[in-house]
């Protein structure tokens, strides 16, 4: 009975707009990740530069901290004494969708 349940809940929820826009929003923000070229400076899975994973970092930072990380970079620098060098830049010129989009993205990685 516990099966026919669960198989019934997934169903609606995948079946529901907003589990349908999510969907959409996570595959914009992989676009906009690979149109701002992240990958150049972060990795997902074994794709990109291994010395930034960011392959769970939605079980690390929440939306906002994410959102911070991408368009206010150096205060979050400075906010949790990241060492990394290069340091990341900030991206505050990102349309308010792509921003969204990307930290849709961002936030469905967790392991």
């Amino acid at each position: 009975m516990n099966r026919t349940v669960l198989a019934l809940v997934i169903s609606l929820l995948a079946a529901s707009p907003l589990f349908a826009q999510n969907a959409d929003a996570i595959q914009r923000g992989q676009k906009v990740y690979a149109a701002e070229k992240c990958n150049i400076c972060h990795s997902i899975g074994t794709v990109g530069n291994r010395k930034g994973p960011l392959d769970d970092v939605g079980s690390r930072l929440t939306s906002d901290q994410i959102r911070d990380w991408i368009t206010h970079a150096p205060e979050m620098t400075a906010k949790t004494k990241a060492e990394r060098k290069p340091a990341m830049k900030a991206y505050p010129n990102l349309n308010k969708e792509d921003l969204e989009a990307l930290v849709s993205y961002l936030a469905s990685l967790k392991k």
